[in-house]
């Protein structure tokens, strides 16, 4: 026991002359490895470094590894010497409807810190084999399948490509996410058809937008008709206003005029009521005592200045019947005319 004990003691001055100090930046995540050890666990060690720190191990019996947690970008493009290839990059594949095209993508990812330990156990040692391995894998298969959904035309129209790329981070994050990898993003840049085809699309494009422009002529036609025809109601309006204001002012005097005459009618049968009662009144008068005497009265007052003329109307005499009362006033008169006027004395 004495040799086992010295000899560890020996060894341990031999590590704590060797002891190596290992540093994370500021955007690292430390890990450490037990490669050899007496009384602990061997093995990846449940436990991160933090940022911007410094931690002393032993050589030989300790690894150490370091995973950067910033935003990294993924670029997969035709472009060469850009991305991560200094060759062609981009993704190839075919459109729902048939059409060949390449489109130009880029992963925007980060690891999650809290994972790194599982991270360098299980699915890689460093940040490039993670990179290499594992998100460029996936990234170079699954958006290849999603963005193939889309129609050749499809790609000509940002929203859809923005939902598709939607459609593209979630499926990454479901597939990535198990191993410490977060999708912050998935983006489309340039895409490209065969030359044919892009020619023949790009003729399309230019009569669509001849349509378009046709249809905001259209539309504006539309819109002066509509102006036109406003401006018509409101002439009409006008019209139908002032007749309206015709009318009511002939309706108001019709009404006047007719309550005018309506009274003027009440006046007239007011009166002739009254005339008819005095009238009434006055035959009554008439046919009482004095009735008589009233009527000789105004007969006399009628006959006062009247030359009358007395006729043999008795029995042998003049029947009135069958005397001819013209021939005999004219006979009468004639005589009249014959006879002496007599002398006017002095």
């Amino acid at each position: 026991m004495k040799k086992i004990q010295l000899f560890l003691l020996v060894l341990c001055a031999l590590m704590l002359s060797g002891c190596v100090l290992n540093s994370t930046g500021k955007t690292e995540v430390g890990v450490r490895t037990v490669k050899f050890s007496l009384f602990g666990k061997k093995g990846v060690e449940d436990k991160i470094y933090p940022p911007g720190s410094t931690t002393i191990l032993l050589p030989f019996v300790n690894d150490w590894h370091t995973f950067d947690t910033k935003l990294q970008n993924l670029e997969m493009t035709a472009e060469m010497r850009r991305g991560d290839r200094t060759t062609k990059d981009d993704l190839l594949f075919k459109t729902i409807d048939g059409n060949d095209i390449s489109l130009d993508v880029i992963i925007a990812y980060r690891i999650d810190p809290q994972k790194a330990p599982y991270i360098l156990q299980h699915v890689a040692i460093n940040d490039k084999a993670l990179r290499e391995k594992v998100v460029r894998t996936v990234a170079r298969s699954k958006p290849r399948d999603i963005f193939g959904e889309l129609k050749t035309e499809d790609f000509y129209v940002a929203e859809k490509r923005a939902e598709k790329s939607d459609q593209a981070k979630e499926r990454l994050q479901e597939i990535l996410g198990p191993y410490g990898i977060i999708i912050e993003r998935v983006l489309t840049k340039d895409y490209r058809f065969n030359v044919e085809y892009q020619k023949a699309i790009e003729g399309k494009k230019i009569a669509d937008q001849m349509v378009e422009k046709n249809k905001s002529a259209q539309h504006a036609a539309l819109e002066e008709y509509r102006k036109e025809l406003e401006k018509a109601k409101g002439e009409v309006n006008k019209l139908v206003a002032d007749a309206d204001g015709v009318y009511a002012k002939a309706q108001i005097e019709a009404d006047a005029y007719y309550e005018k005459q309506k009274f003027l009618a009440d006046a007239i049968e007011a009166e002739g009521r009254a005339e008819a009662q005095g009238i009434e009144q006055m035959n009554k008068a008439l046919a009482g005592a004095g009735g008589e005497t009233l009527v000789k009265l105004q007969v006399a007052e009628a006959l006062q200045g009247k030359k009358i003329i007395l006729l043999p109307v008795s029995e042998g005499g003049m029947n009135l019947k069958t005397t001819n009362i013209n021939e005999l006033i004219n006979t009468m008169g004639v005589k009249a005319l014959a006879a002496p006027k007599p002398q006017a004395t002095k």
